[in-house]
């Protein structure tokens, strides 16, 4: 729910901007419907294989090893942050009236588009890496 309202809002200030694309109702429901599956692949990403075996290993062992990056849960933060700061400028431009350009607008559109896309392509590749 949590991302499918955010790309409301994103399509709600695209809408306004003076281009018949971007201000259809097919690219609000695409917005809205990329950001209901973005946001729920590429919140919940399952733990790597090497994480569990960490876990299990340092409940055994008294030395601790540092514990890996993952870059799957790395693109997975950085694909939520984009969308939520594209939803979160979309809102304000919204609520304060703001008069943004055609290009401002386009540029939300691309923002937030890329932020899920990174979510879709992160949660994914947990969930056929973890099969």
């Amino acid at each position: 729910m949590a991302g499918a309202s955010c790309g409301l809002f994103v399509a709600a200030h695209v809408s306004n901007a003076r281009v018949d694309a971007l201000s259809s109702v097919s690219m609000s429901l695409a917005l809205m419907i990329l950001g209901a599956i973005g946001f729920y692949l590429g919140i919940d990403v399952p733990p790597h294989r090497s994480a569990r075996l960490h876990l299990t290993r340092t409940a055994t062992s008294a030395v601790e090893d540092p514990p890996s990056t993952d870059p799957v849960e790395l693109l997975s933060s950085a694909g939520t942050f984009l969308a939520a700061t594209t939803a979160f400028i979309a809102v304000y431009s919204i609520v304060t009236d703001a008069d943004t350009s055609t290009a401002t607008s386009s540029l939300l559109a691309f923002g937030w588009l890329l932020g899920v896309t990174i979510q879709i392509v992160a949660g994914l590749t947990a969930r056929m890496r973890k099969t």
